[in-house]
């Protein structure tokens, strides 16, 4: 290949004139990233959503919850905040603090339990509270590989490729320009995809670390609220003392 023939070529694009000089390991390193971006854009794509509307939802959870008058009167009321963390916590407590006041051994004070009762209330708390941490989490070993491993895929498929470009000079014996640039391109497109693979990967992935963190702190801080109000209302006066 001359220098003329290069300019009509690259006038149809550098990553097709690239893609087209890459070699086959290249070409399957190109095609493992591009399968790897597809996973990664499918958990960006649900995940925000889902934090989105947790985040949203959360808000109007919280604010039912400071105006109820009494700690199990949102699911009696058969309020539903679908995709809210913390209301799943607390309907699956609610819930708790209901079956044993009917079924746990009696306390001495009406309407309340005794201390053995409320920590099982408390185990649902962090049990729950725990499962839903972990549901924020789901999916984010994806973007995690994706920001990892998507340059060192490409960073593969490119050493790769130069050297499968310089045992082809050596074999022709012919060390020119014009031998090595379409190689050298071919080998160069898995580095530039694996960048483009990592980089959205990498924003998406800090943003959305800092939101799972925020809601899983806020996660924690209601499990403990809850809990001292059911203590405070139900559990008898012996028992906390």
């Amino acid at each position: 290949m001359n220098l003329m023939v290069l300019p009509p070529l690259l006038a149809a694009g550098g990553l097709q004139f690239a893609f087209e000089r890459a070699t086959t390991e290249g070409k399957v390193t190109i095609g493992a990233l591009v399968l790897l971006s597809f996973f990664s854009w499918t958990v960006i794509v649900t995940k925000a959503r889902q934090l989105y509307l947790a985040v949203k939802l959360t808000r109007r959870f919280m604010a039912a919850f400071e105006a109820a008058g009494h700690p199990l009167e949102l699911p009696r009321a058969g309020g539903q905040f679908n995709g809210v963390p913390a209301f799943q916590v607390y309907r699956r407590a609610a819930n708790e603090v209901e079956r044993l006041l009917k079924t746990a051994p009696a306390a001495k004070d009406p309407g309340r339990m005794c201390a053995p009762a409320f920590e099982a209330v408390k185990a649902v708390l962090e049990e729950s509270a725990g499962a839903e941490a972990i549901g924020l989490e789901r999916g984010m070993i994806v973007l995690s590989t994706a920001v990892a491993g998507g340059p060192f895929l490409g960073l593969l498929g490119t050493v790769w490729g130069v050297m499968e470009t310089f045992a082809g000079i050596a074999h022709a014996n012919a060390a020119t320009l014009t031998a090595m640039a379409p190689g050298v391109a071919g080998a160069l497109i898995a580095t530039v995809v694996g960048l483009l693979v990592a980089i959205p990967a990498m924003f998406a992935y800090n943003f959305m670390v800092t939101t799972i963190r925020n809601l899983t702190q806020e996660l924690d801080a209601f499990a403990t609220r809850y809990a001292a109000q059911i203590s405070l209302l139900y559990v008898e006066r012996a028992a906390v003392a």
